[in-house]
């Protein structure tokens, strides 16, 4: 095999090294699987392809040559639509779901149903209380949490006009949404009736069905994801401001190394209170290992940095790099984002894949199933394999690309506006002087497709030297970290408005705000800084970029930005181009609705520039300089 640097394929030294030893390994990565699948299905790539009946499958021809209409007679603008709709409503159930599992996790907690979890923050748990209208001065914990959890149940059925933390939104935004019929109401009731919609012979008219994909993704973003927010931070601790680190070089080669990826922190908690244990401990050092070392994969990995300065070895398009290190000895995963192809990977290796979920089992990986009775003691089981797996290590096969990097994490909304004296006032008049021109949320995923980390990373760095404030999640967190984006020092790298400000309050331009569903925390401080200027969420200089995105849950948190008043830019083109109804609609027809759109350009510097034009309008509007 020719030798090669792998540059074209990812900027990350680390993930360039591991690569090419993925080659003299004989390993299958997802590069490999996706140049396999060239050329992809141009019907598809254009949302032309429609399997929603068995009278299919049916495609468009988008020159006009071939079929105009599917078997039921579905045209291109009716399929294109119906595929949104059920992307939304698929990445939107995932986010949702999420946040049941956090509900039903307060619900034991305040039921005295499991020992292993309880309450670290009780005062937030109070304010969330008292917002619900639950009385929680003098109140047991348990008690207030049973109380709250129920009424969040709720917000899961069909009875509720909306859900409960929907008055966190502007009201100018909340009587829009009503006024155009998309106020959220029940979050399995939105998904199931998309997925009512989009059955055969039901709605045939895109833009009904464009507004209802709206009202699902609003029924993510302000109550599934913000119920799984909210609720990690009362069962796990509100986030606050520490320095981690991020790449493959967090491995260490003389300990157990656990990577923990997928989205929920009830089992990565368990997990890092296991290889804290005792015993464990001393069971590693029997087998000849100095400790045992853990770190964080995509966005569990991000729960654990936020809350508990655990490092972050790598993001989606690096989990499969991590096992090329040969260091891995088990990743644990619990769901979401996870590759098939990383049980192939680890076979490669020595590395032990356990999958948790009962919604989540891959073949070829063991199944060590956490409830909420069981999981201190099934991490120990966990940790104990890893243990275990270690004495089966190969040193020869053994290569940690590079030294970490610190990064500072833990921006809660709290922990913001904390460091601004509890009132976004100091950051509204760095706004109005032109210190702070804007800021923008860079969220979302890596895809092959694009150049591993290249957008995310450089999009930040055009953004901050316009003085625009730049907020990550979830993948672009590690992106931008491995940069030294989000350290202190990175203010030097910024415009000197913003740079004055991060030196002022020791922060870095680009602030770690979470995991995927922490994009809630970007709305709810959107909607603080509008309600605190009297206008609604479109109003204000902000803008969202997803440069990498790939999943159905990225095109969820993209509708609910857009829904919600926010400008925002993918670098990948949706399956919407084969309507022009469709995709007219996504990239000006919704401005004129909901006061925003999607833009679509790959180029980073392109897309600082769209985002930069926003901005100026947006300022000029409220009386401010450009």
């Amino acid at each position: 095999m020719s030798k090669r640097d792998f540059s074209d394929l990812t900027i990350c030294k680390d993930g360039q090294q591991m690569l090419a030893k993925a080659r003299e390994d004989g390993v299958e990565t997802v590069w490999d699987r996706k140049r396999a699948q060239e050329p992809h299905c141009g019907f598809c790539e254009l949302g032309l392809s429609c399997r929603n009946c068995a009278m299919g499958p049916c495609r468009i021809d988008p020159f006009g040559h071939g079929p105009q209409r599917g078997v039921c007679g579905a045209d291109a603008h009716v399929i294109v639509a119906r595929n949104v709709g059920r992307c939304v409503a698929a990445g939107a159930a995932a986010h949702s779901d999420h946040g049941r599992d956090l509900v039903e996790t307060l619900h034991a907690i305040g039921a005295g149903e499991t020992g292993d979890y309880g309450i670290r923050d009780p005062e937030k748990l109070g304010r969330i209380a008292e917002e619900l209208g639950i009385a929680a001065k003098g109140k047991d914990p348990k008690a207030l949490a049973q109380a709250v959890s129920e009424r969040l149940f709720e917000d899961y059925g069909i009875r509720r006009e909306s859900p409960a933390l929907l008055g966190r939104a502007p009201q100018k935004r909340r009587d829009l949404w009503k006024k155009l019929g998309i106020t959220p109401r029940g979050i399995d009731r939105e998904i199931v009736e998309m997925m009512h919609r989009t059955h055969m012979g039901v709605d045939n008219e895109p833009v009904s069905l464009l507004l209802h994909a709206a009202r699902v993704a609003l029924s993510d973003g302000w109550a599934g994801s913000f119920v799984a927010t909210e609720l990690s931070d009362v069962i796990f601790g509100t986030p606050t401001p520490k320095v981690s680190q991020v790449n493959l070089g967090v491995l260490k080669e003389d300990q157990v190394n656990i990577l923990v990826h997928g989205h929920n922190p009830i089992v990565s908690e368990m997990i890092l209170a296991a290889t804290k244990d005792p015993a464990l401990l001393k069971a590693a050092k029997a087998k000849g290992a100095a400790g045992i070392n853990l770190a964080g994969l995509c966005c569990t990995g991000n729960e654990l940095l936020m809350r508990q300065g655990i490092p972050m070895a790598g993001n989606h398009l690096m989990s499969e790099l991590a096992i090329v290190t040969g260091a891995v000895d088990l990743i644990i995963v619990d769901y979401q984002c996870i590759m098939p192809g990383l049980v192939t990977v680890a076979g490669c290796y020595h590395t032990k894949v356990i999958t948790t979920s009962p919604k989540a089992h891959f073949t070829g990986a063991e199944h060590v199933e956490f409830t909420l009775q069981n999981a201190r003691e099934k991490a120990k089981q966990a940790v104990t394999m890893a243990i275990e797996a270690y004495g089966a290590r190969n040193p020869a096969r053994v290569s940690i690309p590079g030294s970490p990097v610190p990064l500072m994490t833990g921006f809660s909304n709290e922990a913001i506006l904390g460091a601004l004296g509890g009132t976004p006032a100091p950051l509204l008049d760095a706004i109005k002087a032109g210190k702070v021109r804007g800021a923008v949320g860079i969220v979302g995923c890596n895809n092959p497709k694009v150049k591993h980390d290249y957008a995310n990373s450089e999009l930040a760095k055009e953004l901050i030297k316009r003085d625009i404030l730049v907020l990550v999640t979830g993948c672009a967190t590690v992106s931008t970290g491995k940069q030294g984006l989000l350290m202190p020092e990175a203010a030097e790298m910024a415009g000197p408005g913003l740079k004055a400000v991060c030196k002022a309050l020791g922060i870095p331009p680009v602030l770690h705000v979470g995991s995927c569903v922490d994009n809630s925390r970007i709305i709810h401080l959107c909607a603080v800084l509008a309600d605190a200027l009297g206008v609604d969420i479109s109003d204000l200089p902000v803008a969202a970029a997803a440069p990498e995105w790939y999943s159905e849950k990225a095109v969820s948190i993209g509708l609910y930005a857009v829904a919600s008043g926010v400008f925002t830019v993918l670098g990948v083109v949706p399956p919407v181009l084969g309507s022009s109804v469709v995709a007219g609609l996504l990239t000006s027809g919704l401005e004129g609705v909901v006061g925003a759109t999607f833009a679509v350009e790959p180029d980073p510097h392109k897309m600082a520039e769209l985002i930069d034009a926003r901005i100026k309008t947006k300022r000029l509007a409220l009386g401010l300089s450009a």
